[in-house]
């Protein structure tokens, strides 16, 4: 008994170090592969935060649980950046059209900016890209935490004699993985045929 219970044991040990052989050959070939993304060697689980979405629902990790999200730091009053990235990725929405239901990704912009990006302020500004987005705001001690754990830096400019001012961020696109862990990471310039491709390639290897 004991020679079959051992026998036994050491074909599992084989069997789960050909698939995780397996697993990190894809993922060697999928990071081989990449034009422009960074994969992280280690997926990262998001921090716990509590927002709300465009619609006043509660947002939170488990919003993001079971599809693949990417997850965008901006604002609705940005002049340049943010609506020049959120049609980018409209367009990269477009482009993976024809991936099964469960690989397609949704898109989350999450404000830097929550004095002036109410919930229906956000609603009618992502629709605008595509009705599918999330717009993501919440108390601004909550927002800057999950900026900071993110390492987006966020710099708001002193108010002028009209009360308008001016927010600074970082540009970089996040891929959050269906278990809610930043996988990979899109650093400016954003080109949607070069997200597109990298995306499939590293949903077909996750």
């Amino acid at each position: 008994m004991s020679r079959i219970l051992v026998a036994a044991v050491v074909v599992a040990g084989i069997l789960a170090g050909a698939v995780a052989h397996r697993y990190i050959r894809e993922r060697d070939s999928a990071v081989a592969t990449l034009e422009h993304a960074t994969l992280y060697q280690a997926p990262r689980p998001l921090p716990q935060f509590a927002l709300v979405d465009q619609l006043g629902a509660a947002f939170d990790p488990a919003r993001l649980r079971g599809r693949w999200t990417f997850l965008f730091f901006g604002f609705v009053n940005c002049p340049d950046i943010c609506p020049t990235t959120l049609a980018t990725l409209a367009a990269v929405r477009r482009s993976l059209a024809d991936l099964p239901a469960g690989e397609r990704p949704g898109v989350a912009l999450v404000s830097v900016d929550p004095a002036r990006d109410t919930p229906s302020v956000l609603a009618r500004y992502v629709a605008h890209f595509d009705p599918a987005f999330t717009g993501v705001t919440g108390a601004p001690d909550r927002l800057e935490a999950l900026a900071r754990d993110l390492g987006v830096a966020v710099f708001v400019s002193a108010a002028d004699a009209d009360g308008d001012y001016a927010v600074d961020h970082s540009a970089a696109i996040f891929l959050v993985d269906p278990r809610a862990r930043v996988v990979a990471l899109f650093n400016t310039p954003h080109d949607a045929a070069t997200i597109a491709r990298d995306y499939r390639r590293i949903v077909s290897a996750g």
